[in-house]
């Protein structure tokens, strides 16, 4: 392979660049809580605000978190199940994120 076919793969490698505003908890909580409200993730509404364009695309409706061999464990000895139904526990942890939402609906 010639430097230059190598050069054009790393060119067209290269897109996007990620860049982190570190500007406080109060900043960071207030893009958050704007997102929120218009239904965008924050970097999109941080995009809005620089004034750059927004992919339209629709934002899936999903929430993550990374879970390690250990909280697989420890959630798979909560909810009394083996540790290795990996979809099992997740299963339940998403009726359990359903049951909290239910309860502080209730309390509002």
């Amino acid at each position: 392979m010639s430097t230059g076919d190598k050069w054009e793969k790393e060119k067209k490698a290269v897109k996007a660049v990620q860049i982190a505003f570190d500007l406080g908890q109060e900043f960071s909580h207030h893009i958050r809580f704007e997102a929120l409200q218009k239904g965008i993730n924050p970097p999109d509404r941080i995009r809005e605000i620089l004034g750059l364009p927004v992919n339209s695309k629709p934002v899936r409706p999903r929430l993550s978190i990374s879970l390690t061999h250990d909280d697989f464990a420890m959630l798979a000895d909560l909810y009394g199940v083996d540790a290795s139904d990996r979809l099992k526990i997740r299963q339940i942890a998403a009726e359990k994120l359903i049951q909290h939402l239910d309860q502080t609906r209730d309390t509002e």
